[in-house]
């Protein structure tokens, strides 16, 4: 497997992560998963592909926020066959590596729970979001738990943002040692 920069200019890589990004997420860019691609590839943006034998196989991007200071990141895509063989892991410290490169001291992300993976779903996050946050239980393979292993935390949740009981749980790591 080889992490390198996204080839902004490679036709076939972008054709590979748009069907990627749609399969994956059909719910979100079944129909504009090309219109993504091209955001995601836009100049101040940072994008990063696997590739295995030719093929792509994973990417993730990143977008300033903050100045430079802060980067969200959006989105991380494995092909399913490849998951949990750490590319994943490996696309994330190549793009953290790349944001640092650039000033980043921050890195955020929002984690969507639009089909009751966590214990957030369904509940009333405007009352004592804090505890709740706190006794977050993974009920169907929720991303978070891969998040947390890469050094992120839950910094919050903004409630219903996909829907009543869909939260999007917040989360952050400092990408520097102060």
């Amino acid at each position: 497997m080889e992490i390198k920069l996204f080839d902004k200019n490679n036709l076939k890589f972008i054709k590979e992560a748009a069907m990627l990004l749609a399969k994956t997420f059909p719910h979100a860019y079944n129909n504009s998963s090309m219109d993504e691609m091209n955001n995601i590839l836009e100049v101040e943006r940072v994008a990063v592909m696997a590739i295995e034998k030719d093929k792509l196989i994973g990417f993730i991007g990143a977008i300033p926020q903050y100045g430079n200071t802060g980067w969200e990141l959006h989105p991380l895509v494995v092909d399913e066959q490849y998951r949990g063989r750490g590319v994943g892991s490996a696309l994330e410290d190549f793009l953290v590596s790349q944001v640092v490169h650039k000033g980043g001291i921050m890195m955020y992300l929002g984690t969507d729970d639009e089909f009751n993976q966590t214990s957030l779903a369904y509940v009333d996050l405007f009352n004592d979001p804090l505890e709740k946050i706190k006794t977050i239980i993974n009920i169907s393979h929720h991303p978070y738990e891969f998040y947390l292993k890469q050094g992120y935390i839950i910094t919050g949740v903004i409630p219903d943002a996909n829907g009543f009981g869909k939260p999007d749980i917040i989360m952050a790591k400092r990408l520097i040692n102060t």
